[in-house]
């Protein structure tokens, strides 16, 4: 019996780390926003949500098309129709969204070069390595990412969040931020 149990002591005491290394600022010296894991930031327009269901895509190349809202119009999701936002923070196409951040917007990975269909333009895409050797999907020069607090696919409950210092944004066909206020 005792030797059933060690792994789900090995998973909780896994579960209690993470929940214990994301309620502060990131690993790159942002601050502000809070934003844990699976919650929309303080600051959010969105609701607050609890669902942890996004996770990065890793499972050979990345695919990019398009979903749309009549809030936002036309914007990124990826394969499997989650939306992808781009982080203000990053002023180049290296991702800065480290740590905890990356816990809570977990950046879209891909084993191969990623492919566009829909709107989405395949000479807008490109890829950047990042700190752990993941390679990370950028489009127009922006890394994307997708959030934790998006449940279902077309999901937008990141947009406009300032969660870690900077805002968050859907991302347009054109590789633009969607702001609409």
């Amino acid at each position: 019996m005792r030797f059933r149990s060690a792994p789900l002591l090995a998973v909780l005491a896994t579960a209690a780390l993470a929940a214990a290394g994301c309620g502060g600022s990131s690993d790159s010296g942002s601050s502000g926003g809070g934003g844990g894991y699976g919650s929309a930031p303080a600051s959010s327009k969105r609701p607050d949500t609890t669902a942890a269901a996004s996770t990065p895509s890793s499972a050979g190349a990345a695919t990019i098309k398009t979903g749309s809202t009549s809030e936002l119009g036309t914007f990124l999701v990826d394969a499997d129709g989650r939306t992808l936002y781009l982080w203000k923070a990053d002023t180049g196409s290296k991702s800065t969204c480290e740590g905890p951040c990356a816990q809570a917007w977990p950046p879209l990975t891909t084993d191969g070069a990623p492919k566009a269909t829909g709107d989405a333009k395949a000479s807008a895409l490109g890829t950047t390595k990042r700190s752990d050797g993941s390679t990370q999907v950028t489009y127009n020069g922006h890394p994307l990412y997708l959030f934790q607090g998006d449940r279902n696919p077309g999901d937008t409950n990141g947009q406009n969040s300032d969660g870690f210092g900077a805002e968050w944004y859907v991302v347009d066909p054109a590789g633009n931020a969607i702001d609409e206020t």
